[in-house]
């Protein structure tokens, strides 16, 4: 299924890497600011290369850059692909509103007429 401009494998790397609690954290903290790769290790209970992991399978999903400053690397949420996972998820809603409604309207078609006693 190719949505908008996200090919399918975008698609299932975006839900793979937001499927994990430790990185949406990542996630929302790199979309308040730039953080490096050490200070977001001191914020979770994990070894550094952990973190790495994790910020490594966010970078493959682009919902995170990763840039060096000096010595460190700073991590960035990438806020055009946070938007493209919105519009997707959008999408997603809008097909199950439609299909639901169509559910209720034949439903509504075939509910008998209440009898009178």
């Amino acid at each position: 299924m190719v949505v908008s401009e996200l090919s399918e494998q975008d698609v299932n790397r975006i839900f793979r890497a937001l499927a994990d609690p430790t990185r949406r954290d990542i996630v929302r903290r790199t979309l308040v600011a730039a953080i490096s790769v050490s200070q977001l290790a001191d914020c979770y209970q994990m070894s550094f290369a952990a973190v790495q992991k994790h910020v490594a399978v966010l970078e493959d999903a682009r919902l995170v850059t990763k840039e060096s400053r000096g010595r460190e690397r700073m991590v960035r949420g990438n806020l055009d692909r946070i938007r493209q996972a919105q519009r997707l998820l959008d999408r997603f809603e809008d097909m199950w509103r439609a299909r639901t409604d169509r559910l209720d309207n034949l439903l509504a078609k075939s509910d008998p007429a209440p009898s009178a006693l």
